[in-house]
């Protein structure tokens, strides 16, 4: 109980300290990574990573990638927006693997395809409170960024569980296929055994304002159910995590705002933020302050392989009249946004770490340097935006529809 007060602590105080700071600069996630490294064993060594609070670490990833799941719409994905993400990607991902062959060495604690992943990755379920928060959901503009989130998430996912599975490539790719299968089957007992005009809708009523909490509660077997799944077919947990969050709308297609209320309470309030402090905790900033040009220019690659693809993409969109989608103030914007990562990054570290194919000290610059984009790339949108002259702020495509 000890370890858990002091995170509980930190994560308690961390959203008044960024609440404290001009225009909310610093990002929430930042001052719990930090809040993590000062009470964890390479700080104060107030706290440790138990098996209680393993669990809860475990959970509050699970909870982060089903809300990242959960706000996927399948109609946007398949517009021209979302093959345009998709495409971008894997021309990230092609990128990624040619940078990292050119820079690789022979020594394989460096974990080239793991690093690899990490460079493509969007940290969409940090994004998402932000973009809630600066009210650009359903903008032009937050439709964007949340197309290059998703599979800027997702699209590392499926890497993960093929190249960095225990099996084969060829037969990690079969699992998956499996484990799709086996995803599907869940998603489909409530909708073919149950009238969905009825019945679930009907649960959401009866149990929001009881003690009883059924859909929570359900939610919850449901991401638990998709994690153990995806273990058994020896895939990693936030693979299953997402594809909850995906089962989840397909259930509630519509959405539930009570519902969602209460997992953004259970999640951004408890759970999340245990996952956060306990990243920072294995940070070691000895071997960050051994390697500080390993992390800086972990981040540049970042700015280059993920933003720069992204930003070549957004200036080419054009609108049906023939008119450029988004100014270059609002490109960059969007780049800087899709570049940047932290939970992902922290994901394949763990994997990689848990393999034996890459060292804590290089983990630990991993992470630090998705903690830096966290920090500064959302920062420096925001300052570009605000920069934007005032008759322009008017009409950013930020607030249109």
């Amino acid at each position: 109980m000890e370890s858990l007060f002091w995170i509980v602590l930190v994560a308690a105080i961390a959203p008044v300290v960024a609440a404290a700071v001009p225009r909310r600069l610093v990002p929430e996630v930042v001052l719990l990574l930090v809040g993590g490294i000062l009470v964890g064993p390479f700080g104060l060594e107030l706290a440790e990573v138990d098996a209680p609070i393993e669990l809860l670490n475990e959970l509050g990833l699970g909870m982060l990638f089903l809300l990242a799941g959960y706000e996927i719409e399948v109609d946007e994905l398949r517009g021209r927006g979302g093959r345009r993400a998709l495409g971008t990607w894997l021309v990230c991902l092609a990128l990624a693997f040619v940078t990292i062959s050119v820079l690789g060495t022979q020594n394989e604690q460096h974990a080239e395809t793991a690093v690899a992943i990490a460079l493509t990755s969007t940290a969409l379920g940090t994004l998402l409170p932000i973009l809630k928060d600066m009210q650009l959901m359903g903008t032009r503009f937050g439709r964007t960024v949340v197309n290059h989130g998703t599979f800027g998430e997702l699209g590392p996912v499926l890497a993960m569980a093929i190249l960095l599975g225990v099996n084969s490539p060829e037969r990690s790719l079969v699992t998956l296929v499996v484990f799709v299968g086996a995803a599907l089957l869940v998603a489909a007992v409530p909708t073919r055994l149950f009238p969905r005009a009825r019945i679930v809708p009907g649960l959401v009523r009866a149990g929001a304002e009881t003690t009883a909490q059924t859909t929570v509660r359900f939610t919850v077997l449901l991401l638990v159910t998709l994690s153990m799944i995806a273990i058994v077919f020896e895939l990693d947990t936030i693979l299953g995590a997402f594809a909850a969050g995906f089962i989840l709308r397909r259930v509630l297609p519509g959405g539930d705002e009570r519902l969602e209320t209460k997992l953004d309470g259970l999640a951004f309030g408890f759970l999340i933020p245990i996952f956060f402090v306990t990243s920072g905790m294995a940070i070691d900033p000895a071997a960050i302050a051994e390697a500080p040009m390993v992390m800086i220019t972990f981040v540049l690659l970042i700015l280059l392989v993920r933003g720069g693809p992204v930003l070549v993409e957004t200036l080419r969109q054009r609108e049906p009249d023939g008119t450029k989608s988004f100014d270059t103030r609002d490109s960059v914007r969007v780049a800087l946004w899709a570049s940047t990562g932290l939970p992902l990054i922290v994901a394949v570290s763990q994997v990689a770490v848990d393999a034996g194919e890459m060292t804590s000290a290089t983990a630990s610059i991993l992470v630090a340097g998705g903690a830096v984009t966290v920090l500064l790339l959302p920062m420096t949108a925001t300052l570009i935006h605000l920069r934007r002259p005032t008759h322009q702020q008017g009409v950013s495509p930020d607030r249109s529809s």
